[in-house]
């Protein structure tokens, strides 16, 4: 069996009876890095037998068949650097291999530093998506694809670079939308800092230190007419998106059907 586990985000009391037996008896334990484990397993006074592997960014898509057939025939622990492995971390390629090979997956719930910001940011949980990393460059683009986006938008984001992506941010969403900046989660020093755009990127100006989630509210669903839709798609599709995913996320924004989006933007470019 193929087992996933969350481990601890910052506070080891956050790791559960459950998280503890399965690391002691696991015959095998799949690690993001295994010297980060190791120090996990003393930190919690916790000795194994278990064969360590390490699986990163690198190496995942050459060892994820091993690992499965190991599955097959034994546990196997998979956990990350912290929180549930999978997200933003290695273990999709893995799980996906090991369903594909017909092993059993299950898995060890706990923390997840993207469940903990939203509960604890202030902003609507009922919807949400989950964006990663801010990428490095592009943030206008990037941040200007989702300006139209409903649901709650959560980033993951270094702190070195928070204070130029708070204000690529406030420029793309507009200074008053509400947003949050959870920083430490769980931790001794952990922030939880709700306002607008423009008060945290005046919050968070200049250097910052520790684990960052950014949190971003959906964007009111104003009703537009289906030429002004239909334009919004073919500007996205002339970014570099697939005219298909525009479409959907167009949709989604503006509650007007995707089948009847693609169609005009489709006829649209026919005629241009």
């Amino acid at each position: 069996m193929l087992i996933l586990a969350a481990t601890p985000i910052g506070n080891l009391g956050d790791a559960s009876p459950r998280l503890r037996e399965v690391l002691v008896n696991a015959s095998v334990i799949v690690a993001e890095d295994t010297r980060t484990t190791s120090h996990l397993l003393s930190a919690l006074g916790l000795k194994t037998g278990a064969k360590m592997i390490a699986l990163h960014e690198h190496n995942e898509v050459v060892k994820a068949e091993s690992i499965a057939e190991l599955a097959r025939d034994s546990d196997v622990v998979m956990v990350s650097d912290a929180g549930m492995p999978g997200i933003s971390d290695p273990g999709y390629i893995v799980v996906r291999t090991a369903h594909d090979r017909g092993v059993t997956v299950s898995v060890i719930p706990g923390p997840s530093a993207v469940i903990a910001a939203l509960a604890v940011s202030g902003l609507p949980t009922d919807r949400f998506a989950f964006e990663g990393f801010v990428p490095r460059k592009g943030q206008a683009k990037f941040f200007a694809n989702l300006a139209r986006e409903p649901r709650t938008l959560i980033f993951y984001e270094s702190p070195h670079r928070l204070s130029e992506t708070l204000i690529a941010a406030r420029d793309a969403f507009g200074a008053d939308r509400l947003a949050t900046v959870v920083r430490e989660l769980s931790k001794m020093y952990e922030e939880v800092v709700r306002g607008t755009l423009s008060e945290l990127a005046e919050r968070f100006a200049g250097e910052n230190r520790g684990e960052i989630v950014f949190l971003v509210a959906g964007a009111d669903v104003v009703p537009m007419s289906l030429e002004d839709a239909v334009s919004d798609v073919v500007a996205r599709v002339a970014s570099g998106e697939r005219l298909k995913e525009a479409s959907r996320a167009v949709a989604e924004a503006t509650g007007i059907p995707g089948r009847d989006l693609y169609q005009a933007a489709l006829e649209r470019s026919r005629d241009a």
